[in-house]
């Protein structure tokens, strides 16, 4: 009997999966067979630099294996004729779906990690963004403004900015409301980021159109940044656009409550622990540095900079961590 049982709940999920490898299989074809590029190299940077950060904050490679299978599934939803859409181009839609695939994968990512938060924010982590944000400003030249506006917002940031240096180079007790402040902060640094490094990127020629395979590999890279990045993306847009009223919740108890639950989210992924001020220094050692000479010298484009820091910083210390470790224990 309960083999029976097992038997007829497999074969709806056989028939899913072979329904879904028949139109995968056919998907496949109709990109072979198009004229246009639906599915550009570019395209696949993104989506490798995405898996590669979840995997990154995944123990194991199974759970990422099982959200991207998840993501995948999902993304079929891509091919849902729009509302304004009067005449269906397949086409369109095959182009869309793996930009369907990264957000979801980021989505299902983030609700894989609750609980942990991804990644849990540190003292260290927005005295990074901080020195990174400065380095932005000034890259850009804004501190020559003459918008009143945006000499309003530098000295809003500069007092944010400070008031993240003054965390990680003191032990100033870590309070619900410095937690909450700057969790805020380093969600609007990185939406910061986020759109000035989306623009930056897709500024750039498609991989298949570079002339040599250096230039198509340092816009790959770009591209695999962005992949990186999509999962903070759309964390912090969530962490942010939730304080924002909206129809049925205009300031009434709706929004309050889930002003509430928010700010609860914001103090739960910033940890309480106090970092060593020495990591701090190097910290500062090490941005202060790589940012220094890249204003400089101009090497790379100021968003590529401080995406390879972002990415690159978290393992230095980790190796920094472990030897110091090993140091004090021989």
């Amino acid at each position: 009997m309960r083999n029976n049982t097992q038997r007829n709940l497999n074969l709806p999920l056989i028939f899913a999966g072979l329904l879904v490898l028949a139109v995968t299989i056919y998907l496949g074809y109709r990109i072979s067979v198009s004229d246009r590029r639906l599915i550009p190299i570019s395209v696949i940077a993104m989506i490798a630099g995405a898996i590669f950060e979840g995997k990154r904050l995944s123990d194991r490679w199974s759970t990422v294996l099982w959200i991207a299978l998840g993501a995948f599934i999902f993304s079929f939803f891509a091919f849902i004729p729009g509302k304004r859409e009067h005449h269906y181009n397949l086409e369109n839609h095959i182009a869309m779906f793996p930009y369907w695939f990264i957000v979801s994968f980021a989505i299902a990512s983030i609700i894989n990690q609750e609980g942990k938060v991804i990644p849990k924010l540190t003292e260290g982590i927005t005295l990074l963004q901080s020195i990174a944000i400065l380095y932005w400003v000034l890259d850009y030249g804004f501190f020559d403004t003459n918008s009143v506006f945006l000499k309003i917002l530098m000295v809003i940031g500069l007092i944010y900015a400070s008031y993240s240096v003054f965390h990680a180079f003191t032990y100033a007790t870590l309070s619900r409301t410095s937690r909450l402040r700057l969790s805020v902060w380093s969600s609007i640094i990185m939406m910061l980021f986020a759109i000035d490094n989306i623009y930056r990127v897709y500024q750039n020629e498609q991989i298949e159109n570079t002339a040599d395979i250096t230039h198509g590999l340092y816009i790959g890279l770009q591209f695999f940044l962005l992949g990186v990045s999509s999962i903070y993306i759309i964390q912090n847009f969530i962490m942010l656009i939730g304080f924002l009223p909206s129809q049925g919740r205009f300031f009434n108890a709706q929004y309050f409550q889930d002003f509430r639950e928010l700010q609860s989210s914001h103090l739960d992924r910033y940890s309480d622990k106090q970092v060593n001020i020495l990591q701090a220094f190097f910290c500062v050692l090490f941005t202060g540095t790589i940012f220094g000479l890249n204003y400089h010298y101009q090497v790379l484009p100021r968003h590529l900079a401080i995406w390879i820091v972002f990415v690159t910083f978290p393992f230095i210390m980790a190796f920094y961590e472990a030897a110091t470790y090993r140091g004090n224990y021989r």
